[in-house]
């Protein structure tokens, strides 16, 4: 039996009682990051939250090394109680899990998923942009030209986006939205249940330009609400050709824009080049 526990993201309080019941009923745990799991391990004992003093079995599971562990480890080991827990938040959320799900329906292992705090569900709850549906993308790419594409091809959907972004990347997030339609209204959740917790919302290029002054620290959410209206006009063909991008993005985009095909463009571009 496997049970995925959901782990507070930055209060402790925020452990569930279920939790804690499966942590004294489990001597092994399968860890995102070993350390991060023992330190959580010792922080609930020192509150005598955990009250009986189990000797765990620790087990790196996280993923660079899953498939691995999957493919050498006999299923006889699944036998026993094991826990698996992420760093901070709930497994399979934009962190490890979803092979070992998979790995445990296709050998018919049985599993019980606990439910707890979620960066996703706080972010949705504190924006008050979300109704109903709403669409989780997770983190953008890393490289500027895909990320472009990326929230081009999102700010389409007629549900508000729910992101993660790390503070390395949050200003260059803003500039291009800010770009692309600097009336989105926006939701910024910074260290969500942390001890810095704040929150930011209006649109996004007052967003953007006061972030332009900030030292920019700790993790965040963002939940971007959807403007559909036709008024709204996304980038103009000015804007894309100015944007610091490689000719093949840029045709792409000015494909869409412009009804031509990406072949044509893109020539077009490189003669401007020459």
């Amino acid at each position: 039996m496997v049970t995925f526990i959901s782990t507070p993201i930055g209060n402790l309080e925020d452990i569930t009682l279920r939790t804690l019941k499966a942590l004294q009923s489990c001597k092994v745990l399968l860890c995102e990051d070993t350390r991060v799991t023992k330190k959580l391990i010792s922080l609930l004992r020192e509150r005598n939250l955990l009250k009986e003093v189990l000797e765990y079995q620790y087990f790196s599971f996280h993923s660079h090394n899953q498939l691995e562990f999957l493919n050498n480890t006999p299923l006889d080991f699944f036998n026993q109680n094991i826990a698996f827990l992420c760093d901070a938040g709930m497994p399979c959320i934009s962190d490890p899990g979803v092979e070992l799900v998979r790995f445990l329906q296709q050998n018919s292992i049985p599993y019980d998923v606990l439910g707890g705090v979620s960066a996703l569900t706080l972010g949705v709850a504190f924006s008050g942009l979300v109704q109903r549906e709403f669409s989780f993308l997770g983190f953008p790419p890393h490289k500027k030209r895909e990320k472009i594409e990326f929230f081009y091809k999102a700010l389409k959907s007629p549900y508000p986006l729910v992101l993660y972004e790390s503070p390395h990347r949050l200003l260059e997030s803003l500039e291009i939205l800010s770009t692309i339609n600097p009336h989105l209204e926006v939701f910024l959740g910074k260290e969500l249940s942390k001890k810095y917790q704040d929150i930011f919302y209006g649109e996004i290029q007052e967003i953007y330009k006061s972030f332009c002054t900030k030292s920019i620290k700790g993790e965040w959410v963002m939940v971007i609400k959807p403007n559909i209206s036709e008024e709204v006009k996304y980038l103009t063909q000015e804007e894309v050709y100015s944007l610091d991008i490689p000719p093949k993005v840029k045709a792409k985009i000015l494909a869409r824009i412009t009804n031509k095909s990406i072949k044509e463009i893109y020539e077009e571009l490189c003669k401007e080049a020459l």
